[in-house]
């Protein structure tokens, strides 16, 4: 199985060096895939990198993508539209499939407020595994990695937008599970075929950081390809310094307007370290929380940009976090580096 998977890895990484070759980059090197289409990287503007336009967390994987649309379009479109006043341009939706992804409800809210909306293709294996089909347990990661390179070329579900992103889940406060690892292993063999970058759910669980590096390396996949969600709940920030060093995305996404000092004290750090070009900033919030209030996520334009700005962050400081970065993270295109 090892031989065979090294084999894969061998063709899929070729493959992409012939097309790197004939064209200069891999897959779609100056466009981002929406819910509306592929849009110029020039137009994704002001980014949210890691929110939740809506989701069904807590409920059974049969009842997840089921929504009171009407509800949902009276909360959900007048936020938005007050985000798209604050100069948000686009958002990154982290709602996976079997966790609540909504491909045509994401596409009427994003016609309806001109937010763009960058969705993804991926399962989501934190909350105890309750969101992973049944069938991702018998199947290899190469059959579970197909299924999601054909959402990349055929579009999801019918609808014909295609995912911007790769979103997979850790638990928390334990080791990593069999069927995690394997996810990300899928989700690797997906990022070789498509370019598409990983955003992984690993908080503190400083154990599957580990194990994902590993893979990153055995599969011959840059650091640069993978984004480490939630660290902003990493205790020791010398860890978070040392993997934006390697080149992984540090994602600093829990804005809150209880936790401001707390983010600016953490970016003065990566700032310091020349390290600031390695944030992704924003709340994980969400806009129909299993049908309830809306998890604000407007807390980094009312609250944190303020602050930075009466600490010394300058104007290309703040684009550096919410323009350029976000657009480097996700731009479409096989990163890889050296095999174990």
């Amino acid at each position: 199985m090892k031989i065979f998977k090294l084999i894969f890895v061998a063709l899929v990484v070729t493959c992409c060096h012939q097309n790197e070759k004939q064209s200069g980059e891999s897959v779609h090197p100056n466009q981002f895939n929406t819910a509306q289409g592929p849009v110029d990287e020039a137009a994704l503007g002001i980014t949210l990198s890691h929110e939740h336009v809506m989701s069904n967390f807590g409920k059974d994987i049969g009842e997840t993508a089921v929504y009171d649309s009407i509800r949902l379009f009276e909360q959900v479109i007048p936020y938005l539209k007050e985000l798209k006043s604050l100069g948000v341009a686009s958002l990154f939706d982290c709602t996976t499939e079997y966790f609540g992804r909504r491909i045509d409800l994401l596409k009427a809210l994003s016609e309806a407020t001109g937010i763009q909306i960058i969705t993804n293709t991926g399962f989501y294996g934190a909350a105890d595994d309750r969101y992973i089909p049944d069938f991702a347990y018998q199947a290899n990661p190469e059959t579970i990695a197909a299924g999601w390179i054909k959402e990349f070329e055929q579009g999801i579900q019918g609808t014909g937008v295609k995912p911007g992103f790769i979103k997979l889940a850790f638990d928390e406060g334990k080791p990593p599970s069999e069927i995690d690892s394997k996810l990300f292993e899928a989700g690797l063999l997906t990022h070789l075929s498509t370019g598409l970058t990983l955003a992984v759910h690993t908080g503190n669980n400083l154990e599957a950081a580990k194990v994902q590096e590993a893979l990153l390396n055995q599969y011959g996949v840059d650091a640069s390809a993978w984004i480490w969600t939630h660290a902003n709940k990493v205790e020791d920030d010398r860890v978070m310094l040392e993997r934006a060093r390697q080149g992984a995305w540090i994602s600093l996404d829990g804005v809150k307007t209880s936790n401001i000092d707390e983010y600016l004290k953490r970016l003065v750090l990566f700032k310091e370290h020349n390290l600031l070009n390695k944030v992704l900033l924003s709340h994980d919030g969400n806009g129909f929380p299993g049908g309830g209030e809306i998890r604000k996520f407007e807390a980094i334009f009312t609250h944190l940009i303020p602050a930075m700005k009466e600490n010394g962050f300058s104007e290309e400081d703040i684009r550096q976090l919410l323009v350029e970065n976000p657009r480097e993270a996700f731009k479409i295109r096989t990163r890889t580096g050296p095999t174990s």
